[in-house]
């Protein structure tokens, strides 16, 4: 039976493609890797993929439906459909204390606005207002608000002071947000990490315009490089990521954990440079192979964190 190894992508272009012809380039006889094709989703229908790389899901609710389903019939899907539904930023940053790792002081906001169908009664257990003095003085300012679940950028808002704040709130609408301590970094990494083993520490500048963030010159000390790899590492064995990203902030020689909520990261070639992409590439290409290598329809062939494991334990 041929093993196929499938990505499931949305608008990139550059990496699905590299992915397909590196795979296929390097895969023994029997495997073959190629583009999601769906045509029909059927309940319980038999698998036809060994390893699916899931680039859209978070976009696309039809898709996590549907890897959901693959996924119980044995395909190994990267990155887990079922955590990757769970997981949100504030939970992660609470994590990441569990495990030791520096983290800015963040807050968790009800959004400004009331969700669908609730009202006033459906929140009788929220006192408000809230404690917003405890609140500023726990994070300071400046600080940032940003929305505590999805990647990226978006939506990201430097607050000043509570006057801003209030006035930027306002703005959110129904969009549950963080806010968090500001990091004044001397240096800022942003790190793949592939298999919960395979980490790649890139110098990163937020502060540039996006085409230039990884055009940055910082070169981490031998020290920084080991602590920053470790915290990588801990945090996606935790989680349960097969492909990730984490932003580290160094403040006074400390890695702060800014963001390592990005189970799609960027992995553009224009935008993540040559070398960086050739690596991830690469790399992304012989982790599906030996997933694929392993796997077997009939059984569960997700990653699961070390943190979920150890609750199933309990």
């Amino acid at each position: 039976m041929m093993k196929k190894i499938g990505i499931l992508f949305g608008q990139e272009n550059t990496f699905p493609q590299a992915f397909v012809d590196r795979v296929n380039r390097h895969c023994e006889p029997g495997m073959h890797a190629e583009f999601v094709v769906i045509d029909k989703a059927l309940q319980g229908q038999a698998g036809e993929y060994a390893v699916i790389i899931d680039r859209i899901s978070h976009d696309v609710p039809f898709y996590r439906a549907w890897l959901k389903n693959a996924a119980l019939d044995g395909t190994a899907v990267i990155n887990n459909p079922f955590w990757w539904s769970a997981d949100e930023k504030f939970f992660n940053n609470a994590l990441a204390l569990s495990l030791d790792i520096p983290v800015p002081k963040t807050a968790l906001l009800p959004s400004f606005e009331l969700p669908p169908e609730t009202n006033a009664r459906s929140f009788r257990n929220l006192r408000y207002p809230m404690d917003w003095e405890a609140i500023f003085n726990y994070t300071g300012f400046p600080a940032y608000m940003k929305p505590f679940a999805g990647g990226g950028w978006k939506d990201v808002y430097r607050v000043a002071d509570k006057e801003a704040f209030f006035t930027l709130h306002a703005q959110t609408g129904q969009s549950v947000m963080l806010l968090q301590e500001e990091i004044l970094f001397e240096e800022y990494y942003r790190c793949y990490c592939i298999g919960g083993k395979h980490v790649r520490i890139m110098p990163y500048e937020p502060r540039n315009p996006p085409a230039d963030r990884y055009k940055a010159g910082f070169q981490p000390s031998e020290k920084l490089y080991q602590a920053m790899e470790h915290y990588v590492l801990a945090l996606n064995r935790a989680l349960g990521y097969d492909f990730n990203t984490v932003e580290l902030a160094v403040r006074d020689g400390i890695p702060y954990a800014i963001d390592f909520c990005n189970p799609a990261p960027d992995a553009d070639a224009v935008s993540v440079g040559e070398e960086n992409f050739e690596w991830v590439v690469n790399t992304m290409a012989q982790y599906a192979i030996e997933r694929a290598r392993v796997q077997q329809f009939g059984k569960d062939n997700l990653t699961w964190g070390t943190y979920l494991k150890k609750s199933v334990q309990h």
